[in-house]
């Protein structure tokens, strides 16, 4: 139970950011530049399956950009732009027409957090 609960706060602080840096040193062996060069490609990434999302008149071109920044927001640790995919996706895979709005909030945000990150 206790390491339960140890986990779902973990998980919590990890969302508190746009961008779990923790996450994403892990994965470029703490190598600074290159953490900021996957956030540079990250957010242009996204920036651009964005538009094609919001341009998108085929479902299937539409599901691929969504699974697009959802792999990308994973490697990231840019875990609500994940989350907001992973919905969409679902819903998609339902059948369904998903609200983007949420998706569009997080890639935002991560968006303005990097760029941030990058400026100092």
């Amino acid at each position: 139970m206790m390491q339960a609960l140890a986990q779902a706060e973990a998980s919590a602080a990890t969302h508190a950011d746009p961008v779990d840096l923790v996450h994403l040193s892990r994965h470029t062996l703490g190598n600074r530049e290159l953490e900021r060069e996957v956030l540079r490609l990250f957010a242009r990434q996204a920036e651009i399956a964005m538009r094609r999302i919001e341009t998108a008149t085929d479902r299937a071109v539409l599901r691929e950009n969504v699974h697009t920044v959802n792999g990308s927001a994973k490697g990231v640790g840019a875990w609500k732009v994940a989350d907001a995919a992973d919905a969409a996706e679902r819903a998609l895979l339902d059948g369904e027409m998903p609200d983007l709005e949420p998706l569009r909030a997080a890639v935002e945000e991560a968006g303005f957090y990097i760029d941030g990150l990058l400026e100092s």
